[in-house]
């Protein structure tokens, strides 16, 4: 357990859209951020909108803030 206590964590924001859904945005942000930080642990969303244009959804935007474990 003492191994676990000696971990550290960075948290960035991500935001990540798409023309579906909102829970497609946020799969779209961990997948792709996943490509260049390794060891995703958490991600949690922070907020969530729409773009609209015309008065009508052109997209979901949904921001999250991804922690992911620090260091060598």
């Amino acid at each position: 357990m003492a191994g676990q206590m000696d971990t550290v964590y960075k948290v960035v924001e991500v935001i990540g859209t798409s023309t579906k859904s909102w829970d497609d945005a946020a799969k779209n942000a961990v997948e792709t951020a996943s490509k260049t930080l390794r060891d995703l642990r958490i991600a949690e969303i922070v907020k969530m909108d729409l773009k609209i244009e015309n008065g009508k959804v052109q997209a979901y935007r949904t921001r999250l803030l991804l922690s992911f474990k620090y260091g060598g």
